[in-house]
């Protein structure tokens, strides 16, 4: 229980990935601030479970994209559970149907780019201190496969040039901060989606996935378990990590292979 007693909070974290990475720390005995935007119910649910394990748990509503629900959601869980010591910047707006750059609203790239950058800035702006104070922290990005080598990724412009310039912030803030006792990494999980999102490995290699290199499809454990890894203390020596967990896929396709995979 190398954790035991930290503080973490986890954006976007009533399902998916965000909850099973919220469960596999809780194990490690950290008391867990859930977010949620309007997931209110399986926020309150994972309190529950999260608190039946025996820590201290509480639901924050906000949305990453919004600098009044960041501030409200980290000064709730200071005051509730003190100071943050573990940030995972799990939540990122994506919008799934495919588009080209021309095609979106002003608003829609404003709102992309809060969500899966500024957002996250700010919220580790906010954090810092707090960690800086205690010569010990934790900041976990969410990235995309791929995403260190700034390709092109046709229909994804606004989602992939928000996560690219992530990828820099994430290295110069690990070097920033290293000698504050802070370290700063970035997990790219693949294409897992669904059911796959709570689903343990033991029950995804049970299936065979032909697009996967691994033949079998990624879980939400296999995501929570690096971020369980990364941030124990025995960890200190890696920062400015850009970690892809995709099992060998790559899923930046280029338009003609989209096109085809249409017809």
């Amino acid at each position: 229980m190398e954790l035991k007693g930290r503080t973490v909070l986890i954006t976007g974290s009533a399902k998916g990935l965000g909850k099973m990475t919220a469960l596999t720390l809780a194990q490690r005995g950290c008391q867990v601030a859930v977010n949620y935007v309007n997931s209110e119910k399986e926020a309150a649910e994972l309190v529950l479970q999260l608190e039946h394990m025996g820590v201290r748990s509480l639901a924050v509503q906000g949305d990453v994209a919004k600098r009044e629900d960041i501030v409200r959601m980290v000064e709730q869980t200071a005051s509730r559970l003190g100071p943050i010591d573990i940030l995972v910047n799990n939540a990122g707006p994506f919008f799934r149907e495919r588009r080209f750059f021309a095609d979106y609203g002003v608003d829609e790239i404003e709102y992309l780019m809060r969500g899966n950058l500024l957002g996250v800035m700010e919220l580790d702006h906010l954090v810092l201190p707090m960690m800086r104070e205690r010569r010990w922290g934790r900041i976990i990005h969410f990235g995309f496969g791929k995403a260190a080598e700034a390709r092109g990724w046709t229909h994804r412009a606004v989602y992939a040039a928000a996560k690219v310039g992530l990828v820099s912030f994430t290295k110069t803030l690990a070097e920033e901060e290293a000698s504050h006792g802070i370290t700063v990494n970035m997990i790219c999980p693949g294409d897992i989606r669904g059911k796959n999102k709570e689903r343990t490995m033991e029950e995804a290699r049970l299936e065979i996935d032909e697009e996967t290199p691994v033949g079998r499809p990624g879980t939400g454990e296999d995501v929570a378990r690096v971020i369980d890894f990364l941030c124990l203390p025995a960890s200190d020596f890696l920062t400015g990590n850009i970690m892809d967990i995709s099992g060998g896929l790559d899923p930046i396709q280029p338009l003609p292979a989209l096109n085809q995979r249409r017809t």
